[in-house]
């Protein structure tokens, strides 16, 4: 069963919808305070398990060591539809709840969890998506067989905003630069921010951590939110930060 933790205000809606995703290592401490963050600024967030066919409920995932070898085995053989499944079923779900604005949802990811809010964007209810270091969105590593996401970009219609760290290993510059030009020939209506910064930068647990870096990626990702969502929003442009 498909489970989700979700945040809203404490003041009556209605408020946008964000499906955020987390990374491979599911909803622990560190997410939860990202997902708490983001319904602060004033949206109903659900975020789901994404490991929920091979974890029991409520499981978590220690960072490194054998929470990572477990993460990315859990990512490995878990299919591509099934994913594309959970993301139509948390979608639904918003569009059910009366304290979501049906016509305002958006998503939001991490890692992981970033190449999966690329692919959510392929659903024309998402109206704006931020991923945040997406793994595997270059070469189309993503569950138990490659896929080949980053040619879906012309089916997107909504706006993403890409979030980058400059000493990420994970997507160094060469699948930025590819990610970015496959964004630019498609047509996508999408900005990047490019930080001084490691992969993981916004999570709050460990030595990768930039707290600076990651206030000024928050700041740049509620301001993007607030202007696609508004309809106040821009035409298709590239845009670099670093910190």
């Amino acid at each position: 069963m498909l489970r989700l933790h979700v945040a809203k205000p404490a003041q009556p809606g209605p408020f946008p919808g964000v499906l955020f995703f987390s990374d491979i290592y599911q909803l622990g401490e560190p997410i939860l305070r990202l997902v708490h963050r983001l319904a602060g600024y004033g949206y109903v967030v659900a975020a789901p398990e994404i490991f929920h066919r091979l974890e029991p409920p409520g499981t978590v995932l220690t960072p490194g060591g054998i929470g990572r070898l477990r993460g990315n085995h859990d990512a490995r053989h878990t299919a591509v539809d099934d994913f594309d499944r959970d993301t139509k079923a948390v979608i639904d779900w918003l569009m059910d709840q009366p304290e979501v604005q049906r016509d305002k949802l958006a998503s939001m990811g991490f890692c992981i969890g970033g190449h999966l809010t690329f692919r959510a964007a392929f659903d024309a209810r998402i109206r704006a998506s931020v991923c945040c270091y997406p793994t595997g969105l270059h070469d189309g590593v993503l569950g138990d067989e490659p896929t080949d996401t980053l040619q879906h970009c012309r089916s997107i219609t909504g706006a993403v905003l890409a979030i980058f760290g400059s000493r990420d290993p994970h997507v160094p510059q060469q699948a930025r630069e590819q990610i970015l030009t496959a964004f630019a020939t498609s047509g996508l209506r999408y900005h990047h921010l490019v930080f001084d910064a490691d992969h993981t930068f916004m999570r709050d647990d460990g030595p990768r951590w930039d707290p600076q870096a990651s206030d000024e990626a928050w700041a740049a990702s509620i301001g993007f939110l607030g202007a696609q969502l508004s309809g106040n929003s821009s035409s298709a442009s590239s845009s670099a930060s670093t910190s």
